[in-house]
This record gives structure tokens, C-alpha cells and sequence, in this order.
């Protein structure tokens, strides 16, 4: 299709110049015998050559043609053609001005041609002659030849004006609060420049704007999970104490059974603030304590530390690895702070595959850590959202059995607060967390 709209194009500019051509034939003889010009003429052709001069006049009228083709046929698809020789404004003006002067030019050689031909041809002349004869030819060629001027330069400048006057529409919109408005940029100038430049700093204000909604909305969504969590542990503390103080209680056996749940909502209470202070402090910047850790040596003190934990859900922990030491910079209080909700949460949920692997590999210049277990699934649908805060897979783990939904959540802090990074994968085999950070450079 693009090939055939060349040569469409190509066709109509070479008929257009052989048409131009033997126009210009014609023109060129009348010119021959008109006083001003036919000397001119008359030493081209013998110095020249009349052939020369219509190959070169022809070659002219093609390129002229065939530019102003193909700029008509990629306006009417909706394209924009940039000239790539003018990409200033200084000189769209100057083709604005030396089009004006060349059109003024060949309406003046024209006019004066007709008006020669007129006298000399037709019963008509009277008009002509009083001009000539009381005005003068000079004095009416310039007044006519400054009018033309004028018109020419603000049609030529034309598409200038009209693209300063969809910069300054757009501008308009923009500051009315339509900031998806986009100008297009027609040119390769400096308005081509401003254009691009006012939509660019539209697109940041708009992902500012976007970026602070989101804020907004993730600080109330906070609060109301906040508040969500906390009263809940909160009614039932408030609840058994109320018993207790109205002594609602039948014997001291019972008075020991509610005073043991508040002491548990106390302790959950306790929990939810502890996690809700760390993941705040982690999101506004707390301040690290890097030193340089290894890895491997790392996560097999801290497999050890779980043994407890592992044997009362009747599993066992695996460490694989083929690397000897593997050093990275890190927060050691924060590391086992991330690596422990990992393996908790594979104890938690991964119980009924027996086993807790831990996987310590090296990827090119990152340290990278797996920690898998062989439970149940987690559904594709509850994958991407993992790490939201107050996020649990299994609605029903809100109250007694469930964590606070910030554990990952802080785990995922932590791991990007130190360069570090953590995806999650899971199948009917297994599931998977993987974490990785770039090795220390001695």
C-alpha cells in the first residue's frame, strides 16, 4: 500500500512538471517579445540553451510537487512531516518571507505580461494607458507588489499561526484541570519543542496528582484497617473485663478463663502495634545499621532458632546450598526480622509437606535465598497481592489463627529498604519465596 502511494505520488509530480514545463514554453515565448524581458531571455537560450533550462526548471517543479504531495497525503492520514532542514523558527520565517517575495515576484512578471498584452492586443486600453500615462508603471507595480506582500506573507505564515494558536488552546485546557490533554507536535522547531515540553511537564503534574490521590487513599485505607484491626481485639478485651468488673463470672475457674483471653487479645493487641509501628518506620525512612553479613552462616543460625517451632508442627528444615560464604551488606536485626516471617509463615501454612527448604544460591553478582515449603497453594487470583498490608489469603485467619496482614508486608520492606528484592510463586508442589541482593565487592 506504501509503495503504490509513492508511485501515485511520483506520477502526479512528473505530470505536473511536463505540464509546468510546456506552460512555461509558452510563457517564455510571450516573455520573448515583451521589452523588459526579451533580452534576457534571448541571451539565456543563446549561452544556456533552451533545453538545459526547462531540464532544470522541470527537475524544480518535481521536487516542489512531490513535496507538497506527500505533505498533503500524510495530513489527510493524520501524520505529522517535520522538516528536518528547518528546525528553527528563525528560519520557518525566512521560507515564510522568501515564499512571499517569490510568489509576489511571479504575480508582479504575470500581471505585467497580462497588462502588456492588453494594451497592445485589445480595444480595451484606454484604462491602461491613462494609468501609464498619469500614475506611472513603477508606482503602480509597487503599491500592487506591497499589497501582494502582505497577503502572501500571512498566508505562507499561516500554519505557524494557527499551531501558536493550538499551543496557547491547550494551555487553556491545561489550566482549566484537563490535564490528559495532549497538544501535537506538528513541527521539529522551537514550538515543536514548547509543545513537547508543556506535555511532558502535563504527564508529571498528572502522575503527581495521581501519586498524592493514591497517597490519600492509601492513608485512609490504612487507617480503616487500622482501626478494623485493633478494635477487634480491643471489643473482646473491653468485653470480658466488663464481665469481670460486674462479676459476671461463676467461680474463680471461669474468672481465670476470661482474665486468660484478655491476657491473649492483650498480647494479639500488643502484636498488631508492634508490626503496624515497624512497617511505618521502614516506609518513612529508618535509618540502617549495614554491616557485611554471610549469608549461608546467616540463615543456618537462624534455621536453628525455628527448631523449636519446626517440631512442634512436626517438620523439619533443609538447608541446600553449594556455596561456602556468600557476604552481603545488611541490617542484621531487620534480616532475621524478614527471613523469620518467612519461615513462621512456611511452618504457618506449609505444616502438612513435612518440610522447610532453604535454598542459598548465587546468580551472578546477587545473593539469592528460597524459602520453600510443600503446603497448600495459594490461589493465582491472591498471588499479586501478597505483600499488601492487611492482605490474608484465608479470609477466615483475621481473628485467632491469622497474623496481622503486615508480616510481608514488612518483609517486603525491609528487603527493597537494603537493595534487596522478594517475588513469590506457588503451584500444587510447591510454593516459593525468593529473595536476592547484590554481593559486597572486596
Amino acid at each position: 500500500m506504501f509503495k503504490k502511494q509513492n508511485l501515485i505520488v511520483t506520477l502526479a509530480s512528473l505530470t505536473a512538471a511536463v505540464i509546468a514545463a510546456f506552460v512555461g514554453r509558452f510563457i517564455v515565448s510571450f516573455m520573448m517579445q515583451v521589452p523588459p524581458y526579451a533580452d534576457i531571455f534571448i541571451w539565456l537560450i543563446n549561452n544556456v540553451g533552451s533545453i538545459p533550462i526547462m531540464v532544470v526548471a522541470g527537475i524544480v517543479c518535481f521536487a516542489i510537487c512531490y513535496v507538497q504531495l506527500v505533505k498533503l497525503r500524510a495530513e489527510a492520514n493524520g501524520q505529522t512531516v517535520s522538516n528536518k532542514v528547518f528546525r528553527t523558527i528563525r528560519w520557518t520565517f525566512m521560507v515564510a518571507l522568501f515564499k512571499s517575495l517569490g510568489l509576489m515576484a511571479a504575480i508582479l512578471i504575470i500581471g505585467h505580461l497580462l497588462a502588456y498584452y492588453f494594451i497592445q492586443e485589445t480595444t480595451y486600453n484606454e484604462p491602461l494607458r491613462w494609468i501609464i500615462q498619469n500614475i506611472g508603471s513603477t508606482p503602480v507595480m509597487a503599491i500592487f507588489g506591497c499589497v501582494v506582500f502582505l497577503a502572501l506573507f500571512f498566508w505562507t505564515s499561516r500554519n505557524m499561526i494557527s499551531y501558536l494558536k493550538e499551543i496557547s488552546f491547550g494551555l487553556r485546557q491545561l489550566s482549566s484541570g484537563k490535564l490528559d490533554y495532549v497538544i501535537p507536535v506538528k513541527s521539529a522547531d522551537e514550538l515543536g519543542e514548547i509543545a513537547e515540553s508543556i506535555n511532558v511537564l502535563s504527564e508529571q503534574f498528572n502522575k503527581l496528582l495521581e501519586d498524592e490521590r493514591n497517597a490519600e487513599k492509601t492513608k485512609n485505607d490504612l487507617i480503616t484497617g487500622v482501626s478494623h484491626d485493633l478494635r477487634t481485639p480491643l471489643t473482646s478485651i473491653l468485653g470480658f473485663l466488663e464481665l469481670i468488673e460486674k462479676d459476671g463470672y461463676q467461680d474463680e475457674v471461669e474468672l481465670r478463663y476470661f482474665v486468660n483471653i484478655a491476657y491473649e487479645k492483650s498480647l494479639r493487641l500488643k502484636r498488631l502495634i508492634d508490626d503496624l509501628f515497624d512497617y511505618t518506620k521502614l516506609n518513612n525512612g529508618m535509618p540502617l545499621d549495614l554491616t557485611k553479613i554471610d549469608l549461608v552462616d546467616f540463615m543456618g543460625q537462624l534455621a536453628e532458632e525455628f527448631v523449636p517451632s519446626l517440631e512442634k508442627a512436626g517438620m523439619s528444615c533443609r538447608i541446600l546450598t553449594a556455596e561456602n560464604t556468600l557476604m552481603i551488606m545488611a541490617d542484621g536485626d531487620l534480616l532475621v526480622r524478614a527471613f523469620g516471617n518467612l519461615i513462621a509463615n512456611a511452618i504457618q501454612y506449609g505444616y502438612a509437606g513435612k518440610f522447610v527448604e532453604v535454598r542459598i544460591d548465587r546468580k551472578q553478582d546477587e545473593a539469592v535465598v528460597q524459602i520453600a515449603n510443600y503446603g497448600q497453594q495459594i490461589p493465582a487470583q491472591d498471588l499479586p497481592f501478597i505483600f499488601d498490608r492487611f492482605y490474608r489469603v484465608d479470609r477466615s485467619r483475621t481473628a485467632e489463627s491469622g497474623g496481622t496482614g503486615l508480616g510481608l508486608a514488612i518483609t517486603k520492606s525491609i528487603m527493597e529498604a537494603q537493595n534487596g528484592r522478594i517475588t513469590a510463586r506457588s503451584s500444587a508442589k510447591e510454593t516459593v519465596f525468593e529473595t536476592s541482593f547484590p554481593l559486597t565487592r572486596d
